[in-house]
């Protein structure tokens, strides 16, 4: 009888191991439009190596070009092929970021192509999403303008959004020397592209894990090691708990 037990117990543990490694991890397609914000550091791609520890992969691509408006994306303009690749990408998710200026210098603009374009993904089965960006280094009175014209976009269109410019002004109140900024004050660093990646694993997956590793690359089309970014393990732990706190 022992013999028998000892067997079932064995058979239900390798049933039950097989089972989870059958398993596999959910996948969402995020489509990334937007300029420089995005695409330094490839944000995009880094969004979708920090997602491979979790529970979900995010699949990323971008139709970006240097200080694009929204509107640039949506016209065609500057060879932008933005709403061909919705039309025909299957996303799951699109962020939308305009200008860096765009929510401070021309807020209505931002407001109506939000609308146009959040109608257009839907049409397509995605669901959009607004990058609330960080305000220039110089200039962080801007910080609440940029939070107000953004949320008013998803809140228009019930759309999501994900607060890069909020887990920013933490990470600068918790560490005043803190460089998120490159050498112009307004793009980011490795380590500012670093937490805005987090941000958006965080917010699209619903988990950033403590123990995330601080060098990221990936093999190239060739077999050939890209290196993408090497951050300080104190850094890495740092954003981890500034985005998830």
């Amino acid at each position: 009888m022992k013999r028998l037990k000892k067997r079932l117990f064995l058979f239900f543990v390798c049933i039950n191991f097989v089972g989870f490694a059958q398993q596999k991890k959910d996948t969402l397609r995020v489509h990334f439009v937007g300029n420089s914000y995005t695409y330094k550091s490839n944000i995009p791609h880094l969004v979708s190596l920090i997602s491979d520890h979790t529970n979900t992969k995010l699949i990323t691509s971008k139709s970006v070009a240097g200080g694009a408006w929204l509107f640039q994306h949506y016209k065609g303009e500057r060879n932008l092929q933005t709403l061909d690749k919705i039309k025909s990408g299957g996303y799951d998710i699109v962020v939308l970021q305009d200008h860096s200026m765009g929510a401070i210098a021309r807020p209505d603009s931002l407001l109506l192509y939000a609308g146009k374009f959040s109608k257009y993904i839907k049409e397509y089965g995605a669901e959009p999403y607004f990058y609330a960006t960080w305000t220039k280094e110089k200039v962080p009175q801007y910080h609440d303008t940029i939070r107000k014209v953004y949320t008013q976009a998803a809140k228009e269109n019930d759309a999501g959004i994900v607060y890069v410019g909020d887990v920013w002004e933490k990470a600068k109140t918790l560490r005043p020397n803190i460089e998120l900024y490159e050498d112009d004050g307004s793009h980011q660093s490795d380590l500012g592209a670093f937490l805005t990646a987090c941000k958006f694993v965080k917010e699209l997956t619903g988990e950033l894990p403590n123990d995330l590793p601080e060098y990221y690359d990936w093999k190239d089309e060739n077999g050939e090691w890209i290196s993408l970014i090497e951050l300080d393990r104190f850094d890495v732990v740092f954003c981890v708990k500034v985005v998830n706190e």
